[in-house]
């Protein structure tokens, strides 16, 4: 019967020190090489993106419910200007009840333009108004934007101040009270969701700073070396929860500039109270009137290079 091939071979007298495995060193060839062709396509994407040159993005962020169709308000609007040759990475959010002109419609709510087109027609509006050339946009409702968060693992946030609201909407038409406290806070999607969305006891200018606060956390979680194992399932919810005309080949472009500037270098602004003056229509309706004198100067520190 043949020897057992699990004993251990001794090396012939003469034949020198076994030979070292070279597993190890194959390793590190081969991440040096993997490291080589994702540094050698970041620096492509680089250089095509300097090509391509700025882009400016609209976000929607809509109260669409469960089960609900048909046209919709828009929540949220955030522009996002990205400038791959500073690089810059820039958020200004605008007012939802900013009384503009809508093409095609007149005067109204600049939150009724995606009522009345759809995201076209809201690209169309800001950029009319604005003076910014508004080349994609994306969409989310409430439920794609807690599956985000979730997606992300959380997002953390330090709250400023206790927030206590008796009567927050809910997703069938009811109120409920929450409670969000002051100090460091590990939000899932529906916390986050809550903070962004509660008006007790604050203005809209206010919440669309906290808005932006949980956009650039999200932003920061990313980043994060512990968060990439979680990038498929974020790209999973973001698919199933995001309507967009952003393609793959844009987010390849705009992402070196992200990455370049990171979390903590994205400027953000919001047009703020002391920009507009509070209106109310003939049909009765709380509007606020743009002061176009000092709008212009924060659209063009925040959209330009």
């Amino acid at each position: 019967m043949a020897p057992s091939s699990s004993a251990p071979s001794r090396p012939e007298i003469g034949a020198g020190p076994p030979r070292r495995r070279r597993g190890c060193s194959g390793c590190v060839l081969t991440l040096l090489t993997a490291l080589a062709v994702l540094g050698t396509a970041l620096a492509a994407c680089i250089l095509l993106s300097l090509v391509v040159g700025p882009q400016t993005i609209l976000v929607l962020g809509t109260d669409r419910r469960p089960g609900e169709t048909g046209p919709v308000r828009s929540d949220t609007l955030l522009l996002v200007a990205i400038r791959p040759e500073t690089p810059k990475v820039a958020l200004l959010s605008i007012p939802r009840d900013l009384y503009l002109d809508i093409p095609g419609y007149g005067q109204n709510r600049v939150n009724t333009a995606l009522f009345f087109g759809g995201p076209a027609l809201a690209k169309q509006t800001i950029a009319a108004n604005f003076g910014v050339p508004v080349d994609r946009w994306v969409q989310v409702d409430f439920s794609g934007f807690r599956a985000l968060v979730d997606a992300a693992g959380g997002v953390d946030i330090d709250v400023p101040r206790r927030i206590v609201d008796n009567a927050y909407p809910t997703e069938n038409y009811g109120t409920m009270r929450i409670e969000i406290p002051a100090g460091h806070q590990h939000m899932d999607g529906e916390t986050a969701l809550r903070y962004v969305r509660t008006r007790h006891d604050a203005s809209d200018f206010e919440r669309a700073a906290r808005q932006q606060q949980v956009v650039l956390a999200l932003a920061k979680r990313l980043l994060e070396p512990s968060a990439w194992p979680r990038w498929p399932q974020v790209a999973i919810a973001f698919n199933q929860a995001v309507e967009t005309d952003v393609r793959p080949w844009d987010v390849l472009l705009i992402m070196p500039a992200l990455v370049r500037v990171g979390p903590d270098g994205i400027r953000h602004y919001v047009i703020s109270e002391e920009m507009t003056t509070p209106f109310t229509t003939r049909d009765g309706a709380q509007v606020l009137l743009p002061r176009w004198e000092r709008i212009r100067p924060l659209v063009q520190e925040a959209m330009g290079q």
